[in-house]
């Protein structure tokens, strides 16, 4: 049997079809330029690379490091960062090495709760870092869907973390870094700054930056990014070699090449002006859906969105976020069931859905047609309303 004649390529164009005919609001997703997808699919993948830049553990180096090496320079350049990392694998990854750099199994961490829009790798119990680190969590203001500040700097005074942790996964309000920062500071604490969902939007100058607070910063370079799957990590220079050896050997070992000239590509694209009105145009769409979900009778956790995504609470329509995604899908549109703050359902079911703009922005939508696309949303979710998934 000839290879291309195998189900996985069948089931690739497939895939292929999904994305291009179906209407993309999954908020931590995106689609690569051309350029990138490239890079990935080079030849690059048949290198093995363990170690750093100049001290690896292979030959055959003479043209990857330079190209390692450009890229570290690329993403210190357009961040402002006194050292970058760019060899994780993933966002988890990432943070894994930071915590395995600062940290000692006991310590204690101080970060946003996965229910409030935190991510699992700062700390669930169901997770590694859960089982290693003693986690304390903070939450948003039951009114304004909002950080309160206060009591982060509350809970910081009471259990003295180690490390405090900015940055999540499902919030759509802007992130203080600078708030966070005295915060730790007071407190003796390391600050890391999770910008894995608004690393594009950073980086076009849309929202506040890190790099002058936090002792570290961790990103994904998808997402906002528009770039392939993977992390970066960049620091102040004092931590620069704790992190590469926190990477690797510490918790990774052979780096992928492909995917970091991939990650290379992708700033080159980030420092270009087309990808700053693109950032806002995500800005405007976020915004232009919001209000009109609003419009249309519906609650939005924080009351709107100051960055690409946001939280529809489904409360009030009668449906579970899980029914929502489910029958969205059917249509073609997809979406994410989300927790709520304070949500009384569990995290199977959820009582509402993130929406993104990333996504349908980069295939030229603009706030007519995003209105139009939350308009048919309604009409669906309005009609399956009390369906038992």
């Amino acid at each position: 049997m000839s290879i291309k004649k195998d189900i996985l390529f069948d089931l690739l164009e497939e895939e292929c079809l999904r994305q291009k005919s179906g209407i993309n609001l999954i908020a931590s997703e995106n689609y690569v330029s051309p350029e990138v997808l490239e890079m990935v699919g080079s030849p690059l993948m048949n290198k093995y690379v363990e170690g750093m830049v100049g001290a690896r553990y292979y030959s055959g180096f003479q043209f990857i490091d330079p190209i390692e090496a450009e890229v570290i320079n690329r993403f210190k350049s357009l961040f402002g960062a006194d050292h970058a990392n760019v060899q994780p694998h993933s966002g988890t990854g990432a943070n894994l090495a930071v915590y395995f750099a600062c940290l000692q199994p006991g310590d204690t961490v101080l970060s946003m709760s996965l229910s409030s829009g935190g991510h699992l790798s700062h700390g669930h119990k169901v997770t590694l870092v859960g089982s290693l680190y003693r986690v304390v969590t903070y939450g948003v203001d039951k009114e304004t869907g909002l950080i309160d500040y206060d009591e982060v700097l509350r809970l910081a005074q009471e259990h003295k973390p180690k490390l405090l942790i900015v940055g999540a996964s499902a919030y759509s309000g802007i992130l203080d870094f600078e708030i966070c920062s005295a915060i730790a500071k007071e407190v003796g604490a390391f600050l890391l700054a999770d910008i894995a969902h608004i690393a594009g939007l950073v980086a076009a100058r849309l929202h506040p930056s890190p790099i002058p607070y936090a002792d570290f910063v961790t990103m994904t370079t998808h997402k906002t990014f528009r770039g392939p799957r993977g992390a970066v990590i960049l620091c102040k220079e004092d931590f620069a070699k704790k992190i590469d050896k926190a990477v690797m050997p510490g918790t990774q070992g052979g780096a992928f090449m492909n995917l970091i000239a991939a990650k290379g590509i992708a700033c080159a694209l980030a420092a270009e002006e087309p990808f700053v009105q693109y950032q806002r145009q995500v800005l405007k769409n976020a915004q232009a859906m919001a209000a009109e979900f609003v419009s249309l009778g519906y609650t939005i956790v924080s009351g709107g969105t100051q960055n690409h995504m946001f939280l529809v609470d489904l409360t009030n329509v009668g449906i579970t976020g899980k029914e929502a995604e489910i029958t969205l899908e059917r249509h073609n549109i997809f979406v994410n069931r989300n927790m709520i703050p304070f949500d009384t359902k569990s995290a199977l079911q959820c009582s509402g859905i993130r929406i993104g703009a990333s996504a349908v922005t980069t295939l030229g939508f603009v706030e007519k047609d995003v209105v139009s696309v939350v308009k048919k949303i309604d009409k669906i979710l309005k009609s399956v309303k009390g369906l038992n998934i």
